[in-house]
């Protein structure tokens, strides 16, 4: 009795399979589109990746190089910081001196007045 039944299951499902062999033709031609489609997106996608690792590359060669000049910018700095400190320090030195030949010229000046 179950024989009978998974028979006529059976037969009933095959009925359905032939049925729909009928428009297999047209589900077939979408699924060959739909890989061609999947086999550009995956070319696309490698060559995005490409892409991407040569966006990287320069990245990195440009954060180098402006690290790079960062560096010298701060070394010139310095260095233009020692050259103003040296400058500042003359500087004082030399009023210093004109403040003493400054103070000499009005002793002179204050001798000959009293005199």
């Amino acid at each position: 009795m179950y024989n009978s039944k998974i028979v006529k299951l059976a037969a009933v499902g095959a009925v359905f399979a032939l049925a729909g062999c009928q428009n297999l033709k047209p589900l077939q031609a979408d699924i060959a589109s739909l890989k061609s489609q999947v086999g550009a997106l995956q070319s696309d996608l490698a060559a995005q990746k490409a892409d991407n690792s040569k966006a990287d590359a320069a990245n990195a060669a440009a954060a180098a190089k402006a690290s790079a000049a960062a560096d010298a910018a701060a070394k010139a700095a310095a260095a233009a910081q020692t050259t103003a400190n040296q400058a500042l320090s003359a500087a004082q030195a030399a009023q210093a001196g004109v403040n003493a030949i400054n103070e000499k010229i009005d002793r002179m000046f204050k001798r000959s007045v009293s005199k």
